[in-house]
């Protein structure tokens, strides 16, 4: 597969984003280097990372290792919640900007809410801020709910580009999908096929077996449909290239609902309301 078989997903800042991404968590220790080196040759040009996952000193690495034009590669990195509020959102990008070793970030997202802080609003600002200068170029958010998305637009009147959310076929975010529609927020995936459940579940495999692909493939392809980009990690190239080999065959309607139809809810049990990483 070529890169340019990966479609781009337009988002409402002008930019776009890939249409699968190349997730980076949990860490690998000194193998994660390696790890994002294999997915760029594979054909991944979006890197997702954050501080909290505590590599953003070996994705930088892979980075700089590359063959590649680091235009051609779009680095995303997240704020953790120890960093909330306005300056302490500046000093904790500068420390990722460092740990990257890059002179720009492509993707800036603030991990978690934080509701029970209350200071998302003036971290948003401040990514604000930093875009504005030049060191990020697309803002977004992760694990925002639709009344957190709504303050921040009501205050600020800047529309996060994308919302990186827990999304699987047991968790679809169907509501939460058809707001961000409404603001053109793309929805990113993580933990894209859920649990080893999902893939051995016979919805899936059947599917895999019409197909003549990988119960991951018809997951991921699930989510390509449904407009969301999805991160799959893998450290095994050959699954890195198997993962990213989506654009060959389409789910039909009844696929695209049979899967849909395996919902029953969050599978890490993270609500946004609730949960706090820092």
């Amino acid at each position: 597969m070529t890169t340019t078989e990966v479609p781009a997903v337009p988002m409402n800042d002008g930019r776009s984003v890939p249409a699968v991404g190349f997730g980076t968590y949990p860490h690998d220790g000194d193998d994660s280097e390696t790890t994002a080196l294999h997915a760029l040759d594979a054909g991944y040009r979006l890197l997702d990372t954050a501080l909290r996952y505590e590599n953003e000193v070996r994705i930088g690495r892979a980075v700089a290792a590359s063959d590649l034009p680091r235009e051609q590669i779009l680095v995303s990195t997240k704020l953790a919640g120890r960093h909330h509020g306005y300056d302490a959102t500046i000093a904790g990008f500068h420390e990722s900007l460092t740990n990257l070793a890059l002179d720009h970030v492509d993707m800036y997202l603030i991990h978690w809410p934080l509701p029970r802080l209350d200071k998302y609003v003036e971290s948003w600002k401040a990514m604000i801020a930093l875009r504005d200068e030049g060191l990020v170029r697309t803002i977004g958010v992760s694990n925002f709910t639709e009344a957190h998305l709504t303050r921040l637009v009501d205050e600020t009147g800047v529309v996060p580009a994308v919302n990186q959310v827990e999304m699987h076929p047991f968790f679809p975010q169907h509501d939460l999908r058809a707001f961000h529609a409404t603001l053109g927020i793309v929805t990113e995936s993580w933990s894209p096929m859920g649990r080893g459940e999902l893939l051995t579940h016979p919805v899936a495999t059947g599917i895999a077996d019409a197909h003549g692909v990988t119960p991951a493939q018809v997951v991921l392809r699930w989510h390509v449909q449904l407009g969301a980009v999805p991160i799959p990690k893998s450290a095994d190239p050959q699954r890195q290239r198997t993962n990213l080999d989506l654009f060959g065959f389409a789910l039909d309607d009844a696929q695209v609902a049979a899967l849909s139809g395996l919902e029953r809810g969050r599978i890490w049990g993270q609500d946004p309301a609730t949960h706090e990483e820092f």
